[in-house]
C-alpha cells in the first residue's frame, strides 16, 4: 500500500477482527450487524477520544480530597446520515453531554459526487472537538464536503472516525484536509466501478437499517 498513513489511526483487535468478519459477511441479518457494528464503534470511539485536554479539579474521597480531571473541551459529535447513526451512540457512552450534530448526505448514481440535503449543527462549533463519523469512507467526497462545512461553520478541531475506509478516501482526505486525523478499524484495497469499497460490506445503511 503506498498511501500516507500518517495522521491515521488503523485500529488493530482481536475483537474488531472477528466483528469485521461479521459485518462482511453479506448472510448476516440486520440485528446481528448492528450488535457487530456497535461492538467496534465503542473501540473506534475509545481511540478517537485520546489525547483530549484536560484539566486538574479537586474532589473528595469518602477518606480525603484529592486531584482529579474534567475534559477541558466540549465535545461535538457530527453524523454524515444516515449510517452515521450508526457511530453515534458509541461516542455518547463515553461523552454522554457531548452536542450532536447531522448531516446529510447522498452520493449521485451516477457521478459519484455527494450532495447535501441536510445539516443540523451544534451551536460555537469553534469550542468544540468535532468528532465527524461515517461508517465508510470510500471516495471521500462526503467526508471532503463535510470536513469543509464544518470548517466553514468555524469548526477548528476535526477527526474522523470510520469503520472500513479506502486509500482513494485517505488520499483526497490528506490531500484536502491534512489536518484532520482519520481514525478507522480496516484500510481495504480499492474502489470498484461502482465507488464501493472492495472487500467492503456493500451499503454500511441499507445494512444497518434493513433496507436492502
Amino acid at each position: 500500500m503506498d498511501t500516507d498513513l500518517s495522521n491515521v489511526t488503523l485500529v488493530e483487535h482481536p475483537v474488531v477482527a472477528r466483528d469485521l468478519t461479521i459485518l462482511r459477511n453479506k448472510n448476516t441479518p440486520p440485528p446481528v450487524f448492528r450488535s457487530a457494528l456497535g461492538r467496534i464503534a465503542i473501540i473506534l470511539a475509545y481511540h478517537s477520544l485520546k489525547g483530549l485536554p484536560l484539566r486538574k479539579v479537586t474532589v473528595e474521597t469518602p477518606i480525603q480530597e484529592t486531584d482529579g480531571y474534567e475534559l477541558d473541551t466540549e465535545i461535538a459529535v457530527v453524523s454524515i446520515l444516515r449510517a452515521g447513526l450508526g457511530l453515534v451512540d458509541a461516542v455518547m457512552q463515553f461523552i454522554p453531554e457531548a452536542r450532536v450534530g447531522h448531516l446529510g448526505m447522498y452520493r449521485d448514481e451516477h457521478t459519484h459526487q455527494p450532495i447535501a440535503y441536510y445539516s443540523k449543527i451544534p451551536r460555537n462549533i469553534d469550542r468544540h472537538q468535532v468528532l465527524l463519523v461515517d461508517p465508510m469512507l470510500a471516495t471521500g467526497g462526503s467526508a471532503v464536503d463535510s470536513i469543509t462545512y464544518l470548517k466553514n461553520k468555524g469548526a477548528k478541531n476535526i477527526r474522523f472516525m470510520c469503520l472500513i475506509s479506502a486509500p482513494e478516501g485517505i488520499r483526497r482526505i490528506r490531500e484536502t484536509h491534512p489536518d484532520v486525523s482519520i481514525i478507522t478499524a480496516a484500510i481495504d484495497e480499492r474502489l470498484n466501478e461502482d465507488a464501493f469499497i472492495v472487500p467492503g460490506l456493500g451499503d454500511a445503511g441499507d445494512r444497518i437499517f434493513g433496507t436492502i
